[in-house]
């Protein structure tokens, strides 16, 4: 099978990406004043619990299928009889994930509170499973997936501005929301057969599969713990007001974090089919031109999105959530720490079948992130949830590089390191045309428009005046096209 451009991917996956950061930043400001505090704190709290089931359902088997697959990825018997199994595996996980999901909101007397928005939100465990987007991956086929999306995310925003009209129409949001999400899920089903013959079977090599998705899977519930539990645990140990402001910093965070790993998630596949096929020069030159460029996305990113935190929050929900500024503020650093985190563990860790090594990894972040948000959230509140996951996911990086050494030794050399001071000096600059923006401007879009558009043509301007590398390719390739 020919390998498909990574360049293309990674610009149809930042597509992707994209879309899905536009359908939050026009809902979001919608929604946020439409919907009371408590109405958004009710449907985060309920995505955030159903998480857990479907984290369950997904038993760490989609990051198994992709390491695995790529190796039969140009043999259709073979890749249609592993995905079968893997597959099968995922059925099982599904039916258990619902069966635990009704016992405990029937259980729970407070989780019964949230049934309808928890019963709306279970409908993405199913279909999720039967999305098989892990085939995708394998196959590195994001142009259906990328025009999918645009499809649906187009029908959802329709939909929206139908359904959710009035305070209390939180549960049509949910419901809007999951259709956003894995409506398309059944097309994908159906257009994976163009790759392999997917079936459900009882004829599973157990032995061979089991072990390396449950050690994923359980990393993947301590990730989840350090990630998700924060949003769980301020509804419990607080109210649904503090998660409804806290819910406004994680909107904005994830939607930056979700264009940065756009260039990431796209590489997963191909380092896991170099270090399969033992081509460790190739691989290794890879590694190194990923982290770089993400260094000097997240770095910049992290700092501007510090500076205009009470623009972001004023501009995508509104003045009632100023007090979200502060977590949104906090969390800056995990946009760096998260990204790094996250290169060791699926870009060398889980490609060299270290996953027991992400394992411990994990387990440690999510302890210590438990641990600090019980001792600080009652005082600290949506801060203390902010600063831990930061903590969490800067721990989660160190660990990452410390069991990931022996792989990445002499990778990162003096003009890596020389690299990453330009992209601090170029932040650092972006620190003062952001402070000069708020002196000129009272206007919160044209702060925004200001700081953004100069904060850009200096970065690059910067990085093109130090003779950074990969500006330079950049501004060739445009040339070129020009």
């Amino acid at each position: 099978m020919k390998n498909k451009s990574i360049g293309l991917n990674a610009f149809l996956n930042g597509l992707r990406s994209v879309l899905n950061i536009i359908f939050p930043i026009i809902t979001f400001p919608y929604v946020s004043r439409i919907l009371s505090v408590e109405e958004l704190g009710k449907y985060n709290w309920s995505n955030s619990y159903v998480s857990y089931f479907l984290l369950l359902a997904g038993l760490g088997i989609a990051t198994y299928a992709v390491r695995e697959g790529t190796k039969f990825r140009s043999d259709r018997a073979k890749i249609s009889d592993f995905a079968s199994q893997v597959f099968s595996i995922n059925i099982f996980s599904t039916i258990a994930s619902y069966v635990l999901l009704f016992l405990c909101v029937f259980m729970f007397p407070k989780v019964q509170i949230y049934s309808a928005c928890i019963y709306i939100f279970s409908i993405q465990i199913v279909f999720t499973t039967l999305g098989t987007e892990w085939i995708y991956s394998i196959f590195e086929e994001y142009t259906y997936i990328t025009v999918r999306s645009i499809a649906f995310k187009i029908l959802s925003l329709v939909m929206l501005f139908v359904f959710v009209r009035k305070p209390g129409d939180y549960l049509n949001y949910a419901g809007i929301t999951v259709f956003s999400a894995v409506g398309s899920n059944i097309l994908n089903y159906l257009h994976a057969k163009r790759f392999c013959t997917i079936r459900f079977t009882f004829k599973i090599n157990w032995g061979k599969h089991l072990k390396p998705i449950l050690v994923i899977f359980a990393s993947s519930i301590a990730t989840t713990i350090y990630l998700s539990l924060d949003t769980t645990l301020l509804g419990l140990i607080n109210n649904n007001y503090v998660v409804g402001i806290y819910s406004v910093s994680t909107k904005m965070y994830n939607i930056v974090k979700q264009l940065i790993a756009a260039v990431l998630t796209v590489t997963i596949p191909r380092f896991a089919l170099l270090w399969g096929r033992h081509k460790y020069r190739e691989y290794r030159k890879l590694l190194l031109q990923i982290s770089n460029v993400l260094a000097l996305i997240s770095i910049p990113a992290a700092v501007g999105v510090y500076m205009l935190a009470p623009q972001i929050v004023i501009l995508l929900s509104s003045a009632k959530y100023i007090r979200a500024v502060s977590s949104l503020r906090l969390l800056c650093p995990a946009l760096i720490f998260s990204i790094f985190s996250w290169i060791f563990a699926s870009c060398v860790l889980i490609p060299a079948k270290r996953e027991n090594k992400v394992l411990i990894i994990t387990i440690i972040s999510a302890v210590i992130n438990l641990t600090l948000n019980l001792l600080l959230m009652p005082s600290l509140k949506e801060n203390a949830a902010a600063i831990t996951t930061s903590l969490s996911e800067a721990i989660s990086m160190i660990l990452g590089y410390l069991y990931s050494r022996d792989i990445i030794k002499g990778l990162y050399k003096k003009k890596f390191w020389r690299d990453i001071l330009i992209y601090t000096a170029g932040s650092l600059a972006i620190v003062v045309i952001c402070c000069a923006g708020s002196v000129l401007f009272n206007s919160t879009m044209m702060i925004i428009v200001f700081d953004v558009t100069l904060s850009v043509l200096e970065y690059a301007l910067i990085l093109l005046g130090m003779k950074n590398e990969f500006a330079f390719d950049v501004l060739e390739r445009i040339l070129e096209r020009l």
